[in-house]
Formats: C-alpha cells, sequence, structure tokens
C-alpha cells in the first residue's frame, strides 16, 4: 500500500499547473507503454509454438490497445495531443527494450509477466498522490497487466518438461528487475511534472520523503519475489 491518500477535488487539482504537467506527463507514459506492450505481445505471437499460444497472445495486446485507448481518450478530454504527451517517452522505452531484448519465447514470456508488473507497480504507486478520477482510469488501464494466468502455465509446464531452463529464467528476471528498477527512477528524474507528483510538489498532496521512497522501491522488490514465485523461479 502506498503512502498517501488521494486528492477528492479534482477540479481544484487541475487548477495547480504543476499537479496538471504531471498528470499529463503520467498519463502520456502509461499510453506510451500500453501501445508499446501491444506491439511487442503482437511480435511475440508470432513466436508462439502454437496456435492456441498465438490466440492468448494476441488477446493479451488487445487488453493492452483497449487500454491505451482509454488513456488516449483522456489526454484528448485535458485538451492535449496524446501523441504529444507519448513522444517524449519513446527513447525511455526503446532504450529499456533494447537492453531486455528477449533471446527465446520463454523470455519473452517471462519480460511480459515480470517487466510489465514491475512497470504496473510503479504507477500505482505514484497514482496514490492523483485525484481520484484520474487515480482511477490508471488503476484501471493497470488492471491485469503483467498477470495472466497463461503465462505462469506455459512458463510451469516448460520447467516441468526441462528443469534446466529454470536457472537461466531466474538470472533473466533478475536481469529485468535490475533494469525496470533502473527506468522507473530514470524516467522520474527525466520529468519535472513526475517527480513533482511523487514528492509533492504541489500544493494538494503531501508526496513521498527519502523514507517513503525506499519503502515503494522495498515493496516493488517483493511484488517481483511474488511473481517469481509464481513463476517458479527464484527471484
Amino acid at each position: 500500500m502506498a503512502d498517501s491518500t488521494p486528492a477528492s477535488d479534482t477540479p481544484a487539482a487541475f487548477g495547480d499547473p504543476i499537479y496538471r504537467e504531471g498528470v499529463i506527463e503520467l498519463l502520456g507514459v502509461i499510453a506510451y507503454g500500453e501501445l508499446s506492450a501491444f506491439e511487442r505481445l503482437a511480435e511475440d505471437a508470432k513466436l508462439a509454438p502454437s496456435l492456441r499460444d498465438k490466440a492468448e497472445l494476441a488477446q493479451m495486446a488487445q487488453a493492452e490497445l483497449g487500454h491505451f485507448f482509454g488513456l488516449r481518450d483522456r489526454l484528448e478530454s485535458l485538451g492535449v495531443d496524446p501523441y504529444a504527451a507519448m513522444e517524449p517517452f519513446e527513447e525511455s522505452f526503446t532504450r529499456f527494450h533494447v537492453q531486455t531484448a528477449p533471446s527465446d519465447w520463454l523470455e519473452g514470456l517471462v519480460k511480459a509477466f515480470v517487466g510489465d508488473g514491475l512497470a504496473a507497480d510503479f504507477y500505482r504507486e505514484i497514482a496514490a498522490y492523483l485525484d481520484v478520477d484520474t487515480r482511477a482510469l490508471v488503476l484501471e488501464s493497470l488492471d491485469g497487466t503483467g498477470n495472466s494466468a497463461f503465462v505462469v502455465t506455459r512458463v510451469r509446464e516448460a520447467i516441468e518438461a526441462d528443469p534446466t531452463i529454470a536457472g537461466r529464467l531466474a538470472l533473466w528476471g533478475r536481469r529485468l528487475m535490475g533494469e525496470a528498477l533502473s527506468q522507473a527512477q530514470l524516467v522520474a528524474a527525466e520529468h519535472d511534472g513526475l517527480t513533482a507528483v511523487l514528492v509533492g510538489g504541489s500544493d494538494r498532496a503531501g508526496g513521498m520523503d527519502l523514507a517513503a521512497i525506499g519503502r515503494m522501491f522495498a515493496r516493488m522488490t517483493e511484488n517481483h519475489a511474488g511473481r517469481m514465485a509464481e513463476l517458479g523461479l527464484d527471484s
């Protein structure tokens, strides 16, 4: 659980230009992430070993695209060009995906489950400092992200068939953890609006101090360990 309570007065919150900038940046980065996830899952489907697997990944991709449309529409309702709001995050996402390009189908599944789950944890933490309406949209857009029973089943089946792959996938999961945490820190540091919302740069929220930020990353680490255990892997 995060360390703050969201503001309830949505119109008043958006009267603060710092807060408004932070919300636009947050919606922009999540929207880019959803569109990127859709594209990545669609590509992964090409490597799927069966038609059933292709269909499952296509369904996951479709869910990501639906989330993207909701975020796009919200940005437009704020009078913002959604694609302009997304563009500043292109370099960060490209960097992350280059550094975490999976070598095979199973690594792609683990990345979808673990990597997307870590990103969702980070955005949920920030959402605790948002007005009620924006917070609800963010949480809805993250619903189900990185949480597919299909992925868990396929990875566990693969480990049961060949236990020797567990070590490799565990190392891969740890690498994803490190890269995702670095990505989260860089995204926050590179965008003043996001930082202001997180640490309380607006008048409507207290934000996090250094201790609270430490607890946030500890929670993210614990959640990662839980996901790895669900896959049958050591964290």
